[in-house]
């Protein structure tokens, strides 16, 4: 309850404002209200009444208005990296590198709202799919058993991973001490467990302590987080889209967390004049009015999310030539990357191409987009060599 209500509940009893007017114990704000309401004549409540709607509107705009992802201008190559990873998480996440200022964090938290509700088991802690019970956390095993489970929709959601954070924050914690006692999973969630079935946002993920990295790197090939400690042991479902940024001046990833992150994208400020100024005028009109700017862009979201829930049904069914996987193959080898990991990459992030496109087969533009988003960073670089990734070289490797 804000102090505003407070205050006048206070006024109105007259008392010292315990909610009894001076009494003995303490009502709870929905009695004291009540109480208000029936003891004040007419004209009071409706005013009142009108006090309280200010006082929720002034709330409502205080909340965070999100962008419309629809209005970002320029920057195609981030947005489809990204949208091709709500389509099919299990391509492996984006890192997104590039100067500041140039939408990566306003991209990532707008995604959301072109994405679909998602039916969630209602109260979890760890957001299991109850079309999965086969991937239920412990607690929903328990309700399963007790013909207890309810199900509600909701938004996809943004779960940030704050730079300094710690391991036990990151994966959760076990109170050995109760679970030897008492024989009891003591287990307390960390974000892992938020980020189920969403998506994890890294900002700065280049400045994270590495075993941080490496934690929430396995849980999402896994689609498992598992926390042990004292020979005790916790698994919780964690499947997300891992979403990292970094500002390539304030250091690099290790070659290794780089291979493990599916598909990256580089962004810089964008030269075109007539662009930055379409920024900054509809930076200006949201400002302005943001209900309004987001109303305006309403059917393009609208369009958006239709093409993705399309590209959704479609992936199943994408057809791959025996031959691309052959052209995969040799530019995987032709760009000197190291194992298998990128001829995975590639398949995936095409077919789901194709999908995002319409199409029920892969063709030689969709290889080369897929390419292209996980090669630059798996190039093996040797020592002297300045090698570059070149994307002539890459569709006349696809085109020959």
């Amino acid at each position: 309850m804000t102090t505003a209500i407070k205050n006048w509940i206070r006024n109105f009893k007259g008392g010292n404002g315990d909610g009894n007017g001076g009494g003995n114990g303490e009502k709870t704000d929905a009695a004291a209200i009540t109480g208000t309401i029936r003891e004040k004549p007419p004209e009071i409540i409706e005013a009142r009444k009108k006090e309280l709607s200010d006082l929720t509107k002034v709330k409502t705009k205080t909340q965070r208005v999100l962008y419309p992802f629809s209005a970002i201008v320029g920057q195609e190559t981030m947005k489809r990296a990204l949208i091709l990873n709500a389509i099919n998480p299990s391509i492996g996440g984006v890192l997104i590198r590039g100067q500041k200022g140039t939408a990566k964090s306003t991209a990532v938290r707008g995604l959301t709202e072109i994405l679909p509700e998602i039916e969630v088991v209602k109260w979890c802690r760890f957001n299991c799919d109850p079309a999965n019970p086969d991937k239920f956390c412990w607690e929903c095993e328990e309700r399963l058993k007790n013909n207890e489970i309810e199900i509600e929709k909701r938004m996809m959601r943004v779960i940030d991973l704050p730079v300094g954070a710690t391991e036990d924050r990151v994966v959760g914690s076990l109170d050995i001490e109760k679970a030897i006692k008492h024989g009891l999973q003591s287990f307390e969630p960390g974000i892992l467990a938020e980020a189920n079935r969403g998506i994890l946002y890294v900002d700065e993920i280049n400045l994270l302590d590495d075993y941080v990295v490496d934690a929430l790197l396995d849980a999402a090939a896994m689609g498992i987080n598992t926390v042990e400690r004292e020979g005790v042991s916790v698994s919780h479902p964690a499947q997300f889209i891992i979403v990292g940024s970094m500002n390539p001046e304030e250091g690099e990833l290790r070659p290794q967390l780089l291979d493990r992150i599916a598909l990256q994208v580089e962004v810089e400020g964008i030269p075109d004049i007539e662009q930055r100024i379409e920024i900054v005028t509809r930076q200006n009109e949201f400002l302005r009015d943001p209900l309004a700017f987001r109303q305006s862009y309403a059917g393009d979201q609208e369009r958006l999310m239709s093409r993705i829930v399309q590209a959704q049904r479609l992936l199943p069914g994408i057809t791959m030539p025996h031959e691309y996987l052959r052209t995969i193959a040799r530019i995987c080898i032709e760009f000197k990357v190291d194992g298998h990991r990128a001829d995975i990459m590639i398949d995936r992030t095409a077919r789901t191409n194709a999908a995002y496109e319409g199409r029920e087969r892969v063709i030689e533009d969709d290889i080369i987009e897929a390419a292209e988003l996980v090669l630059p960073h798996r190039m093996r670089k040797r020592p002297f060599e300045e090698e570059e990734f070149s994307i002539d070289r890459l569709r006349d490797i696809v085109r020959e």
